[in-house]
């Protein structure tokens, strides 16, 4: 049995209380504020080409909105005070600007959306990146279902900022100075008014949009936790039926939906708040505006036309404040998105190579020790894994560990293959402490089989072909020869082409125990690690299976955990844990006559 600790098992038996204590350390982090945004930018600039194209785009777009006013100024000023001049010559100019008006924001709207694209390509890359390199520890820490949900959601949320809001942002920023500029222009003392109205504006922008920071951080948890009991049920679908909890895993998701909902009313009636604000404000300003305008045209201070003008363009500018605010809003949940992103982008690994790693020596010889370790996993830092633990395992020896559950054998392996590291003492591979070398040359040099088969949502080929990358087909039939698979694997439908399914679900648990095996078998390495390797198979294919582990082993140093003696019999050198320490070593033989714990777990097992 796997003695590190399982971050989903922890999640499923976790009560209200740890819920909503997780949920308080997630809402306590920085608050995002729209320098997160930084982030994003840097990606954006890596593409100046687009990027220019798309703001040559935009100004051409505004500079077009902005001319259909003055269109408009001219076709009245001129059309209607004197019924002689053609102006037909007008008209052809305003649909001109419309053909490229038309252009300018299709060209916008292009290169915009492709930044956005990608942009969260490169993000969702890097993310993925830097998750790889790092230690379990970071995920017993962390849901990687809510990892997976910040990989989605998040994304989304930014490509929605780069290839929509930052675009509409620019664009009613410009519109709005060239509108101001145009109507200062025309008529410069309604516009003194408008000028006073523009700081009412945007003192609601603020105050609004403090508390929105917070509140889009908040929606965006919770709907992080939506994802992740979804992705967690149904990947325990059968745990679920089995024991009948259909209902309180309903209960349990729909408890989470009514958290994301109530999180997002709050968002949205802030958002609607500051929505009414800016319709009041700048409608209600442009209607007093329009009011002394009108009154200017009775005193034949101003033209028709430059009233006409003056509306159209104070329209465009109120839309691009007005539209301005809820930009802000959007501008503020991408901030919350590139934060979440970022201390994903911005986590570093435990466990990563030295400045100078130590090589290892050459050719291996597969020798691997332990002196005198301590270890506690991070999850149960009040239990001792192991305690002053020493073994030394020779090259070409086999060693075999039992023990009860709890006993710290598979701490063995997550020490050896360096997932973590020791609180004190050393791991040693071919006489070079673990610590000193690239994690990355200790684990080439080992082959793993464990108890629980992982495979990949893909062909038997590649699920195979893990162990080697490089393994030609011939090499695959082969290791599975040795590993009793080559039968099952032919009578697939599509051979090694064969879609495994979800987790290898098409295939017995005997079956993707045989694959983990030709899989070790491929990967050739000087040390070979077999945690209860053959636990799922029946006894005919056991039998075949440890005749071929028997020769895999030949000529390699081999570590063996079992709980089932029968297959540890045979081995050079038997230890006995318990408690994370050494209490017995011997033979089969001798440890059998010695009468201490390894006599009574056989006397249980052979005896029965």
């Amino acid at each position: 049995m796997n003695d590190t600790p399982s971050a989903s098992a922890s999640l499923i038996s976790s009560d209200d209380a740890d819920s909503t204590q997780s949920r308080a350390v997630t809402e306590q982090k920085a608050k995002p504020k729209l320098s997160s945004l930084w982030m994003i930018w840097e990606r954006v600039k890596a593409y100046p080409k687009q990027l220019v194209f798309a703001l040559l785009a935009l100004i051409v777009a505004v500079a077009g909105t902005l001319s259909i006013p003055a269109s408009f100024k001219a076709i009245v000023d001129n059309g209607f005070i004197d019924q002689d001049i053609d102006i037909t010559p007008y008209f052809y100019g305003l649909m001109g600007i419309t053909v490229v008006l038309g252009i300018a924001t299709a060209f916008r709207f292009y290169f915009v959306s492709w930044l956005g694209e990608r942009v969260v390509a490169d993000i969702r890359t890097d993310v993925q990146k830097n998750l790889l390199r790092l230690a379990p520890k970071f995920f017993e820490e962390n849901r990687p279902a809510e990892i997976a949900s910040r990989m989605t959601s998040d994304t989304a949320v930014i490509e929605q900022v780069v290839g929509t809001t930052v675009s509409v942002a620019i664009r009613n920023f410009f519109l709005g100075l060239g509108g101001i500029g145009y109507l200062l222009w025309l008529a410069p003392k309604l516009t003194g008014g408008l000028l006073i109205g523009i700081p009412l504006v945007l003192t609601p922008v603020i105050l609004y949009g403090r508390r929105l920071q917070t509140v889009a951080r908040t929606s965006q948890d919770r709907v992080a936790d939506v994802g992740t009991i979804v992705s967690e049920t149904l990947g325990a679908m059968k745990i679920v039926q089995a024991f009948g909890q259909q209902q309180r895993e309903g209960e349990r998701f729909g408890t989470a939906v009514e958290e994301s909902f109530k999180t997002a009313k709050r968002r949205i009636f802030l958002r609607a708040t500051l929505t009414a604000m800016f319709i009041m404000l700048i409608f209600g300003g442009i209607t007093i505006l329009v009011w002394q305008g009108v009154e200017a045209v009775r005193a034949n201070t101003m033209s028709g036309g430059s009233i006409l003008a003056f509306v159209i363009t104070a329209g465009i500018v109120a839309g691009a404040f007005g539209a301005l605010s809820e930009v802000y809003a959007d501008l503020v949940r991408g901030a919350g998105a590139s934060s979440r992103l970022a201390e994903l982008l911005n986590e570093e690994p435990d466990i990563a190579p030295p400045a100078k790693p130590v090589a290892l020596p050459v050719p291996p010889r597969g020798q691997l020790s332990y002196d005198r370790v301590n270890f506690r996993y991070p999850t149960r830092p009040e239990v001792l894994a192991l305690e002053d633990f020493t073994l030394k395992v020779s090259p070409g020896e086999t060693v075999a560990v039992v023990g009860p559950s709890g006993a710290g054998k598979s701490t063995l392996f997550q020490l050896a293959q360096r997932f973590y590291d020791p609180e004190s003492g050393q791991v040693r591979m071919d006489g070079v402490a673990l610590t000193s070398a690239d994690p990355a040359d200790i684990r080439v040099r080992m082959a793993y089989v464990p108890q629980d088969t992982v495979l990949f949502a893909s062909s038997a080929r590649d699920n195979l072909r893990y162990g080697n990358w490089d393994a030609s087909d011939d090499m695959i039939w082969e290791a599975a020869r040795k590993a009793n698979a080559e039968g099952f694997l032919r009578d697939l439908p599509d051979g090694l082409d064969t879609y495994l399914g979800e987790g290898g679900a098409r295939l017995s648990g005997g079956q993707r125990q045989r694959i983990a095996i030709a899989r070790a078998v491929l990967r050739d390495s000087p040390i070979l690690l077999l945690d209860e390797a053959t636990s799922a198979l029946d006894a005919e294919s056991e039998r075949l299976v440890q005749d071929a582990l028997d020769k895999l082993m030949e000529g390699r140093t081999t570590i063996v955990i079992a709980h089932r003696l029968a297959t540890v019999r045979s081995a050079q050198r038997i230890i006995v844990m318990d408690k994370g320490r050494i209490v017995e070593e011997g033979t089969h033989n001798d440890l059998s006559k010695a009468g201490g714990l390894y006599a009574r777990l056989a006397s249980l097992q052979f005896d029965a």
